[in-house]
């Protein structure tokens, strides 16, 4: 039953930042004086593996799944990112939120049902320490927090059992921008963390190439990896995730 439901922890990769930069007109925009904004809406198709055990008393499950299959289980999310930024200074917010839910046959007449919430924040403030032509390399420290809410039952056999887990990791990240065109541009960003004050540790790298549309409307599409690694007394977290990701971003 468990083994089936374990998978859903894919959800904790849903919190990714800064995945749309701008083109070349944004980055000369950006040194000008007064603040500028964005906001993108973002998912991520990601596939799970690793080993996980979500409740007290469970065994720790290996796993490993598809971007796809972990689809078949989502009920609901919500996930949108969003930056300001003022002269050199820059700050960076993350929104994640989703449902997952599965069932897994035991015997005849006997269903396991699983359902695992997930949200997580993450703030990272920072300072543009590079801008050369059409490169700018930002350095940011933060934070992400961490909520996740497992459940699993047989309403049958009138089982059932629930979990709720919160952390706080710290994060160190730098972000490069760079416009190839007007209309074109890239960015790489990685951060770093958990430090055994949250998660044991983690890390992220993600890669996007961007379209300008308008001066207000960009798209987005890369890749992401995230790794999280937090084993404690009654839980264990050590996965990785990774896939392909779209995004759209307003800017104003």
């Amino acid at each position: 039953m468990k083994a089936r439901r374990l998978p859903l922890h894919l959800a904790l990769g849903l919190a990714a930042v800064g995945l749309t930069p701008p083109g070349l007109t944004s980055l000369v925009h950006a040194d000008e004086e007064g603040w500028r904004f964005q906001l993108t809406p973002y998912v991520w198709m990601a596939g799970l593996s690793g080993d996980v055990r979500p409740l007290a008393g469970a065994p720790t499950v290996s796993t490993s799944r598809g971007g796809g299959e972990v689809l078949e289980d989502l009920e609901s999310a919500f996930f949108m990112t969003g930056s300001a930024r003022r002269d050199r200074w820059v700050l960076l917010g993350d929104l994640s939120w989703a449902s997952l839910g599965h069932e897994a046959t035991l015997a005849p007449g006997i269903v396991a049902e699983g359902r695992l919430r997930q949200g997580s924040v993450t703030a990272l403030a920072g300072y543009q320490v590079v801008s050369e032509g059409a490169h700018r390399l930002d350095l940011l420290a933060g934070a992400r927090a961490w909520r996740i809410e497992a459940e699993v039952g047989v309403p049958a056999l009138g089982l059932s059992a629930s979990d709720t887990e919160r952390w706080v990791d710290p994060l160190l990240a730098v972000r490069l921008r760079s416009a190839w065109s007007p209309a074109w541009s890239t960015l790489l960003k990685g951060d770093v963390g958990g430090f055994g004050v949250g998660s044991d540790s983690t890390w992220q790298l993600v890669a996007t190439a961007n379209l300008a549309v308008s001066d207000t409307l960009h798209l987005s599409a890369g890749y992401r990896h995230l790794v999280v690694k937090r084993d404690e007394v009654d839980t264990r977290l050590d996965v990785s995730m990774s896939g392909p990701l779209l995004g759209a971003t307003w800017r104003f």
